[in-house]
């Protein structure tokens, strides 16, 4: 699909992401660290995604995107490049509305993960060393198999999924004054920036990624997107340079 940009998601269409997910992605809990509020000084809650049915949040920009196929595409299937929880968040929806799966997965990609996209229905298909070479793999099939290609994060519908996530949090925690959210690809920061500025300007909005997977602070300085060289490190989910 990869129909749009970051900059073109607007509130509303996220509004319709959240009602087009009712009843489909779980209301997560967001509950208060005892550990975290006591190390910082604050009060620090967590906002427990781990709970959706395939442990992220990438269920929501998921299962957003293949809500929204034509029946041709959904009869032809979808495609996309993950090294995890985007090929299970689309796998185990692809199950539920019966829309063929296919993932291209890297080398690395954790067995456990491998294997339940496999569970869920999904077509796994191992390529490459890095996430770019497994994109453009996903690509080329995407087009030899007139497949839908659901990018992990730079897709308006997945956008606007994962920003479905900021709707709870501002319900769950109303007086919260700042948001952390991790930064991978920029998909749940993108999204969620877009509600929680437009209904809370004063919030204060932070980005962490790895220090040396900074891909989004690279980006920022120069202008534009930046891509880095795939680094080790202990959050190797939100590496996606």
């Amino acid at each position: 699909m990869n129909n749009t940009s970051a900059a073109e998601v607007s509130l509303s269409q996220i509004v319709a992401a959240r009602a087009r997910l009712a009843g489909a992605i779980r209301n997560t809990p967001c509950q208060e660290s005892a550990e975290l509020s006591e190390l910082t000084g604050s009060r620090i809650f967590c906002k427990h995604e781990f709970l959706q049915r395939t442990g992220s949040f990438k269920e929501r920009g998921a299962r957003n995107a293949l809500a929204q196929l034509s029946p041709d595409q959904r009869q032809r299937g979808v495609i996309a490049a993950s090294a995890g929880n985007h090929a299970l968040g689309l796998a185990w929806h692809g199950r539920l509305l019966q829309v063929p799966v296919t993932v291209v997965m890297p080398r690395f990609a954790p067995l456990v993960k491998v294997a339940r996209c496999k569970q869920f229905g999904a077509r796994v298909i191992l390529h490459g060393d890095t996430f770019e070479e497994c994109r453009q793999e996903a690509a080329r099939l995407a087009e030899e198999g007139q497949l839908a290609y659901v990018h992990p994060f730079d897709d308006f519908h997945v956008i606007a999924g994962q920003g479905t996530v900021a709707f709870e949090i501002l319900e769950q925690v109303p007086d919260a004054d700042a948001v952390i959210i991790p930064v991978g690809g920029g998909g749940l920061l993108a999204g969620m920036a877009t509600v929680l500025h437009a209904l809370k300007p004063s919030l204060q909005i932070i980005g962490v990624e790895p220090a040396n997977a900074a891909c989004f602070a690279m980006g920022l300085s120069a202008g534009k997107p930046c891509s880095c060289a795939h680094a080790l490190h202990c959050c190797g989910w939100i590496s996606c340079g």
